[in-house]
């Protein structure tokens, strides 16, 4: 049965129920929760590493190969010209696609903290630019390495489905679909789980559920930094980040109306 949203995301698995579950949860992804948030980064440090490492060697790779194709172009005869030509396609193609995991990869400091609000139900996104999933980029965003999506989302209006990640350990990964209100029409994407066994991909998705819907059924001293470890977590995750000043203040806010108040202080728009 095919993904209830549309459009429907490409290597879709199976979507993801919400409701409060009883989850236990020992991921090093989770960076800090109190009683108002939690926050969750996408990819550990030594993951980042290795994974900018393998796309800057698989970029000087097709540029190699991009060297050749041209060799095999105009220094000989037309047979090998064709290849050549194929080949120039398809590496450049490649490389079009190498790229920005590159910079996803290279500029996604600190894992790209995920910030979940339970009191108003907000979601808070700051990520490289790279995050998102697209597949045609018009070029100029190649010289943008740093730019960044920050946006405030609803949880109600986000909604978690399981793709598959091609890799060769059958990993799965968790994606959260931003629907119009009340619809099951996607608008958005945003990436929750990066890289998880198929045993293990309902971990953090319940977890979550569990601190938004049934607070009392997540360990909130379950996370890297303890609950009274806020500013140092802030200090560590969150400053020099780019996080906007009235967003890291809405991070605590306890109530809709609270929230309001903070955005009429920084005149941030309803």
């Amino acid at each position: 049965m095919p993904s209830k949203y549309r459009p429907q995301i490409f290597g879709w698995f199976g979507d993801l129920d919400k409701g409060p579950h009883s989850v236990p949860l020992h991921d090093r992804r989770l960076i800090f929760a109190n009683d108002n948030y939690c926050a969750f980064i996408r990819q550990e440090h030594n993951d980042q590493i290795f994974y900018t490492c393998l796309y800057f060697a698989g970029i000087i790779g097709m540029n190699i190969l991009i060297v050749g194709m041209v060799i095999f172009i105009f220094g000989f005869d037309h047979e090998l010209a064709l290849i050549g030509i194929i080949g120039f396609i398809t590496c450049s193609f490649g490389l079009y696609l190498i790229i920005p995991e590159f910079y996803q990869n290279a500029f996604s400091r600190l894992g790209s903290p995920i910030i979940f609000n339970r009191k108003t139900g907000k979601v808070y996104v700051n990520e490289s630019y790279f995050f998102n999933f697209k597949i045609l980029r018009h070029p100029k965003v190649f010289l943008q390495p740093k730019k960044r999506r920050i946006q405030e989302y609803d949880w109600n209006d986000m909604h978690g489905v399981i793709i598959h990640n091609f890799s060769r350990n059958a990993l799965t990964s968790t994606v959260l679909m931003v629907c119009q209100p009340g619809t099951n029409q996607a608008i958005d994407h945003v990436m929750l789980d990066p890289a998880r066994p198929a045993t293990g991909r309902m971990f953090v998705w319940g977890w979550i559920n569990s601190f938004m819907v049934n607070y009392e059924s997540a360990d909130i001293d379950d996370g890297e930094y303890k609950t009274d470890e806020e500013a140092k977590f802030k200090e560590d995750m969150i400053e020099g980040e780019g996080w906007p000043e009235w967003m890291v203040e809405a991070f605590n806010a306890t109530s809709l109306e609270e929230l309001a108040t903070i955005k009429h202080k920084y005149n941030i728009k309803q």
